[in-house]
């Protein structure tokens, strides 16, 4: 395997530049979650031109690829890459900035796309040097409810061939370039949408006796829900109000306020809980205030749980091929991520990869000004290489 391990290190250096040139590419022409169809387009090509077979108009825009080792059969590995983009208007001022105004890859799909076209490249070259089959996901929707990968799960992206273990991975600013993060067991969030309706009775601020101010309703409420969600420290959570809306000007109380918020957990039992204590603590302070609350939740993906034999095989193979100090244990993380589905369905690994540049300063994600420091793509392309191989 030591020889097979150097040809997926030199090929990963030789598809190096033209990795670069194709997450550029990507970059430039971003598309938001569901309407990726140039993405697509672009990713059927680049899959004919390395003479590797796909279905395209999986949940529309997704492709799906497939390569046959020897004794395909044998076992089939899933890796994915998710191909969306977010409504960013892009800052960065970079020769490849996006050219679709208010959308941008501030979130590094753009490089997951461009990775898993590497490793196609290279596993396809050495097909014959390695058992089984690997199924190559590019998926849609990552950043926007239901979430791509549930949508590809129901239309049968695990089967035929039936996966037996999936992989997948997210840049990581926070992380050196040459690096990455792993973590078994539960690794990240599941995620929720709150969306509250505070209901009073309007009219003149001046005449307060005759109103039931929501606006006051909806401060004592927020308060309430941030205390009860402080003292769950027995499990991991964040309740965060992000938008409130209502009022049109000083001297007018308005009938209604909007909120809407997010709830993030790592404990399934945990997350049905906490969503009727927040059903009830509505209820009581709309009581308490003579007024109305209407509460919808909207439940998005859940907690994304590597599976742990799985995650340390990953782990020790990823070692082998980057080096054991490039290998980190990192914690889990309140973000969420819908690579999470599959995690539900079959052994999952899913890492944290390097993208930070330790010469300028790091670039959130989700960030306008967002960047990474390219020279991880070859990284990438070679290590999940020889993750698929060796599963």
């Amino acid at each position: 395997m030591s020889d097979l391990k150097s040809k997926i290190s030199s090929l990963a250096n030789a598809y190096y530049n033209d990795a670069i040139m194709i997450r550029r590419h990507l970059h430039k022409y971003p598309e938001l979650s569901f309407q990726e169809h140039q993405t697509s387009n672009y990713i059927q090509h680049k899959l004919t031109e390395y003479g590797i077979p796909f279905q395209a108009g999986v949940v529309d825009t997704g492709v799906v690829a497939l390569i046959n080792g020897v004794d395909p059969q044998s076992k089939c590995i899933a890796l994915r890459a998710d191909i969306d983009a977010l409504p960013i208007h892009e800052q960065t001022n970079a020769s490849y900035a996006s050219k679709n105004k208010g959308v941008m890859h501030a979130c590094g799909h753009d490089f997951h796309t461009a990775s898993l076209l590497g490793v196609a490249r290279i596993l396809n070259v050495l097909k014959n040097e390695w058992r089984g089959s690997v199924k190559l996901i590019f998926q849609p929707g990552e950043e926007k409810l239901p979430g791509g990968a549930s949508l590809m799960i129901k239309e049968g992206v695990l089967e035929k061939p039936r996966v037996d273990k999936i992989i997948g991975q997210h840049v990581s600013p926070e992380l050196q370039s040459g690096t990455i993060g792993i973590k078994a067991g539960k690794f990240m969030a599941s995620t929720d949408e709150v969306y509250i309706d505070v209901i009073g009775k309007g009219g003149h601020a001046a005449l307060p006796e005759g109103n039931i101010n929501p606006i006051v309703m909806a401060s004592d409420l927020i308060n309430k829900l941030y205390d009860h969600f402080a003292q769950e420290s027995d499990f991991d959570n964040v309740f965060s109000i992000g938008a409130i809306k209502g009022g049109s000007t000083g001297n007018i109380i308005p009938d209604k306020v909007r909120l809407q918020g997010t709830f993030r957990a790592l404990d399934m039992t945990f997350r049905k809980q906490a969503h009727n204590n927040i059903r009830h603590i509505c209820d009581e302070v709309s009581k308490s205030h003579r007024g109305n609350c209407e509460s919808t939740i909207v439940e998005g993906y859940p907690v994304l749980q590597n599976d742990i034999d799985f995650t340390k095989q990953c782990a020790n193979n990823a070692k082998d091929y980057m080096g054991e100090d490039n290998v980190l244990a990192i914690s889990k993380r309140m973000t969420a991520e819908d690579f999470a589905y599959y995690s539900h369905y079959i052994p999952s690994c899913f890492y944290r990869i390097g993208v930070g540049d330790s010469q300028s300063p790091r670039k959130h994600l989700h960030n306008a000004k967002f960047d990474i420091d390219e020279s991880a793509i070859r990284h990438s392309m070679g290590l999940m290489s020889w993750l698929a191989v060796n599963s």
